[in-house]
């Protein structure tokens, strides 16, 4: 293989959560006036800060903004997750055929993380190696969570692949000198591929990518 770490996003690549958060954040702004398609808020809000997308909803809202809108967000997709979280199809029986060092790093909170990786099964597989961008006060799409993982797992950007779905953990990758491979689908393949991603559709397909000839 010509990488010698792998560097995964969390949400989308790991775990199943999207769908999930992405109701759950358009039944919270529909109680502000807002009404939001639960298609544009996946494609839209995956990968960047809860900070960014509530102040577009907060901006966008027709009634009185609750100052708990943030807290109550995390109880309902936290609740949901421990009951209807699931991982991503494949992705546990890739884990297990890796050869090289892998890790995750998210924009998402670590409790976050730990509850999703946990409730899914995966959590033995990324103890010790499971980076936040609440670890360095910077989020996606700026590449310091990325460079952050690559350092702390003692590789340089381009000898790691970042695993990614999301158009802004995409940007990020690409910004800090990664090759990104990109879970699409067939309405967003063209815009991925545009960002500089290598887009597979399953997880049974990442291995051959990864052991393609990229440099």
């Amino acid at each position: 293989m010509k990488f010698k770490c792998i560097i995964f996003d969390c949400d989308g690549i790991l775990v199943d959560s999207e769908a999930i958060s992405g109701k759950v954040l358009v039944e919270m702004t529909a109680s502000v006036g807002f009404n939001l398609d639960l298609e544009y808020a996946i494609e839209n809000f995956s990968g960047v800060s809860l900070k960014s997308t509530i102040e577009y909803i907060q901006k966008n809202a027709v009634t009185a903004f609750p100052a708990d809108f943030e807290e109550e967000f995390r109880r309902r997709t936290f609740e949901a997750f421990k009951t209807d979280l699931k991982p991503v199809k494949g992705v546990a029986e890739l884990l297990e055929r890796l050869t090289v060092p892998y890790c995750t790093a998210s924009s998402g909170p670590p409790e976050k993380l730990r509850l999703s990786l946990t409730t899914t099964g995966l959590i033995p597989k990324f103890e010790n190696r499971i980076f936040s961008s609440y670890d360095i006060g910077s989020w996606k799409p700026n590449p310091e969570i990325f460079l952050y993982a690559a350092k702390e797992m003692g590789f340089q950007p381009n000898e790691c692949a970042v695993v990614e779905d999301s158009i802004a953990g995409i940007k990020a990758a690409r910004a800090g000198g990664f090759h990104v491979f990109a879970l699409a689908n067939n309405r967003n393949r063209g815009e991925l591929e545009k960002l500089g991603a290598t887009v597979f559709f399953a997880m049974n397909e990442l291995d051959s990518l990864l052991n393609r000839p990229y440099f």
